[in-house]
């Protein structure tokens, strides 16, 4: 599949690392390093601008390396960019460790996958077929 993109940054335009990975890693795009204090939160620009063909998104996920090692996560994760959005993609970070964590520009800080969706279309109705796991949710099933 080929998708139209804009790199208004300097780096690379994203790649698959491995012929089997999902995601692309996405860098940062920042006149200067920014620093997350604990629990704050700032959206990081990337410089890229992306036109996904109508009955696609973008999914917006963490790293994990910059999870287990930093505690950088994304606060809106999985992130969705829509098929007709054209603005540039930002990624809302926040540093959930106690200590502060500078992200670089360059430093690759999220990865996009796109997956293709479908839209539902909602039927009313006055019941709904029973099932073997019926309204159990929140745990139900327990510890093993």
């Amino acid at each position: 599949m080929k998708i139209k993109i804009i790199n208004r940054s300097h780096h690379p335009l994203p790649s698959y690392a491995t012929p089997a990975s999902a995601g692309m890693d996405l860098r940062a795009f920042l006149e200067e390093p920014i620093t997350l204090s604990p629990l704050e939160r700032r959206l990081i620009p990337t410089g890229l601008f992306i036109e996904l063909p109508v009955g696609y998104e973008a999914q917006i996920r963490p790293r994990s390396g910059l999870a287990l090692r930093h505690g950088i996560t994304l606060v809106n994760s999985p992130g969705t960019i829509d098929a007709d959005y054209r603005g540039e993609i930002g990624i809302i970070m926040i540093n959930l460790s106690d200590t502060p964590f500078t992200i670089a520009d360059g430093e690759r800080i999220c990865q996009l996958v796109v997956a293709r969706h479908e839209q539902a279309e909602w039927e009313q109705a006055e019941a709904l077929a029973d099932s073997e796991r019926g309204t159990g949710g929140f745990g139900h099933t327990g510890k093993e």
